[in-house]
């Protein structure tokens, strides 16, 4: 079951993936390089492993909850400082 939910995990990064790939293809309105899809990638295997990890180590359901919406909250915060710069660090693609 395990091992399952880890190929779940990466088929599910795959697909989210491809949906830029696929719109690349069909408009000039999204515009990603190799960079970018590397960046996302990590972005996603890194909440994808970290929430494998709360799922199998941590036994109580409420703090599993609480690290699960921590690691969410985080990883779309990232997200977001990297596609429009919401708090305007360096990282931001402007």
């Amino acid at each position: 079951m395990k091992n399952k939910r880890l190929i779940s995990i990466l088929v599910v990064i795959v697909g989210l993936l491809l949906i830029p790939l696929v719109a690349m293809q069909f408009t000039d309105e999204v515009n990603w390089s190799a960079t970018d899809f590397l960046i996302m990638g990590i972005l996603l295997v890194g909440a994808g492993l970290l929430c494998e990890l709360v799922m199998r180590k941590v036994t109580q359901t409420k703090h599993r909850i609480l690290m699960l919406v921590v690691i969410i909250g985080l990883f779309l915060l990232v997200w977001a400082e990297l596609a429009v710069g919401i708090f305007g660090t360096p990282f931001a693609g402007s």
